[in-house]
C-alpha cells in the first residue's frame, strides 16, 4: 500500500488523496514557490498544498500549469482564511483562491482555523461549493475533538479530512481516534516540527538503524500511521529526499517508540486559544 510515491487514500466520498505531498508553507510568490512544486511534480508528487494566507496561489497554479502533468492526476489543496470565514465572504474568498491558481476546480478546500461563531456559516460555504461541483472534497484544519462534534451537530456533509499539526511530540491520539471513528483523514501539517524533532534522539537513532535521514524516519511514521504529510522544502535536494520513504517500513516495536515520544508540544497555535 505505502510503498509509492502515488499511493492514495479513499476519502468518504470516494475521492482519492496522495498520502503524500508539498507544503508550501512559507514559499515565496514567484520562483521560489515555482521551482519547489515544479521540482516536487518532477520527482513523482502529485499533492500541492496550500492556502491563501501563504499568498503563492498564483505561483503554485503557474507551477501546475507548466508541470506537464495532467490536471486530473494532480490534488490541489488551498483553505479559506480567518478574516473571510462567513457565509459570502467564504464564497467571494475561494473564487478569488481559484482564479489565482487559474484551475477550473480545486481537489480539496478547508477551513484553516475554528474561528468561533464562524467556521459553521463558513461550512455551509464549502457544503455549497462541494455540492455545485467547483471542489472535489471539503474538510477542516486544525479542530479539535469538540469542534468537530459541533459542526458535526447539524452539517449535512462530514468532513472528508482534518489538517493539524501532528508530529512525535504531538500525537493527538484522542483526535486520531475520533476521526477515524467519523472517516475524516487526519493530514499532517508542519511534520518535521520545523525540524525540532529532528534532533531528538530517539530519532537520530533510529535513522543511523534504517539508513535513512532523521526526516525520512518521522514521515515514514506518519505514513503507517495512516496520516497523509506533506512536508514543506524550497530545495531541489530536500525535496527529493522526503519522498525517498517508500522502500522501508518501520518495525512496530520502533513505531510504538516514536508514539511514546509525545508530549503534548506544539510548535504553533493552540486551536482554543489562537489570534490572527
Amino acid at each position: 500500500m505505502l510503498n509509492r510515491i502515488s499511493a492514495s487514500t479513499v476519502l468518504h466520498n470516494g475521492v482519492e488523496m496522495p498520502w503524500f505531498g508539498l507544503g508550501v508553507y512559507q514559499a515565496k510568490e514567484g520562483e521560489e514557490v515555482e521551482f519547489a512544486v515544479k521540482t516536487a511534480i518532477a520527482v513523482g508528487y502529485r499533492s500541492i498544498d496550500t492556502a491563501a494566507i501563504y499568498e503563492n496561489e498564483k505561483g503554485v497554479g503557474k507551477a501546475v500549469k507548466e508541470s506537464g502533468v495532467p490536471r486530473e492526476e494532480l490534488f490541489i489543496t488551498t483553505k479559506v482564511w480567518n478574516s473571510r470565514q462567513g457565509y459570502e465572504s467564504t464564497l467571494a474568498a475561494f473564487e478569488e483562491s481559484r482564479k489565482k491558481l487559474e484551475l477550473e476546480y480545486l481537489d480539496l478546500y478547508l477551513i484553516h482555523w475554528p474561528v468561533k461563531g464562524k467556521y459553521k456559516e463558513t461550512w455551509k460555504a464549502l457544503e455549497k461549493l462541494y455540492k455545485d461541483g467547483w471542489v472535489r472534497a471539503i474538510g477542516v484544519s486544525n479542530f479539535q475533538v469538540h469542534h468537530l462534534e459541533d459542526l458535526l451537530a447539524d452539517c449535512e456533509i462530514v468532513p472528508m479530512v482534518n489538517q493539524v499539526e501532528y508530529h512525535p511530540l504531538l500525537t493527538q491520539k484522542e483526535l486520531h481516534s475520533f476521526c477515524r471513528e467519523q472517516k475524516i483523514q487526519l493530514e499532517a501539517w508542519s511534520p518535521l516540527m520545523r525540524g525540532e524533532v529532528l534532533k531528538h534522539p530517539t530519532v537520530t537513532e533510529l535513522a543511523a538503524k534504517y539508513q535513512k535521514t532523521p526526516a525520512q524516519i518521522v514521515l515514514r511514521w506518519d505514513l503507517q500511521n495512516e496520516v497523509v504529510t506533506i512536508p514543506k522544502s524550497v530545495h531541489e535536494h530536500r525535496i527529493k529526499e522526503n519522498a525517498n520513504i517508500f522502500d522501508f517500513e518501520i518495525s512496530r516495536e520502533d513505531m510504538e517508540r516514536l508514539d511514546g515520544l509525545n508530549q503534548n508540544k506544539r510548535i504553533g497555535p493552540d486551536p482554543d486559544n489562537f489570534n490572527f
